[in-house]
């Protein structure tokens, strides 16, 4: 099963409202004044300050809403870990699993002998689903569900969650669902705001530098040779 991302919504003008809402901290004027002022150029200008002084509190003000599928349950648990956003789930209590679709793991997919393996456990726990929940409710049933169970949600983070997100999430040695699932987020995130979001990925990315030590991949290293920081560009085989 495919992965899916899409954003749904989110601030209109994200960046004009994040430089609006940091320009007010200096000014007597109000938000919306400064706000229609403002040029896009002044806009991207002012956020790649803030951003470079690390002044992130006004990029709190641009949200975004992401539609998320095909993912899973293993996922979620991860995922819910960022505290500062909002989460919307489907519930295995209500929903009827008796088919429930599932995510496989590349490593086991590239192992006919796994594979066969996986899925035969699958079948197993779809067949013992549908017996138990005909006897018990779906709630007590469900613990019968692997972290394999493919889910549904919706995620609402502000920008500067966002960042935290993409610098642990899109790191290389980061699980690799939840990486693909960042790296997904954050390009569509970066289609509707791309200033905003230029600074957006892991520090070796965006800084040069790694903070795993021993587990570090090294590309850390290559961007520092390169001289280059924010190339803004990686790969889902990286």
């Amino acid at each position: 099963m495919d992965m899916k991302v899409e954003l749904i919504a989110y601030t209109p003008e994200p960046e004009a409202t994040v430089a609006a809402a940091a320009r007010l901290c200096y000014s007597s004027r109000g938000a919306v004044g400064l706000k229609e002022a403002l040029t896009d150029a002044e806009a991207a200008s002012l956020i790649k300050r803030l951003i470079s002084m690390g002044h992130l509190s006004p990029t709190e003000h641009a949200s975004f809403t992401f539609a998320i599928e095909g993912v899973s349950r293993a996922l979620s648990h991860q995922l819910v870990r960022h505290r500062i956003a909002s989460y919307s789930q489907k519930s295995q209590r209500y929903v009827d699993e008796n088919n429930f679709s599932y995510i496989v793991p590349p490593s086991i997919a590239a192992q006919p002998d796994a594979l066969e393996l996986y899925r035969k456990a699958m079948e197993e726990l779809r067949e013992a689903y549908r017996k138990l929940a005909g006897v018990v409710p779906r709630e007590d049933a469900r613990y019968l569900l692997p972290n394999a169970a493919e889910t549904k949600l919706v995620c609402t983070m502000n920008a500067r969650s966002l960042y935290n997100f993409f610098r642990l999430r899109c790191c290389r040695r980061a699980q690799w669902e939840i990486r693909e699932l960042a790296l997904k987020m954050r390009e569509e995130v970066r289609r509707v705001a791309p200033v905003l979001f230029a600074l957006a990925g892991p520090s070796c990315e965006t800084e040069g530098i790694c903070w795993e030590g021993e587990f570090s991949c090294g590309r850390a290293r290559e961007v520092r040779s390169r001289g280059v920081a924010a190339d803004g560009g990686d790969d889902l085989g990286a």
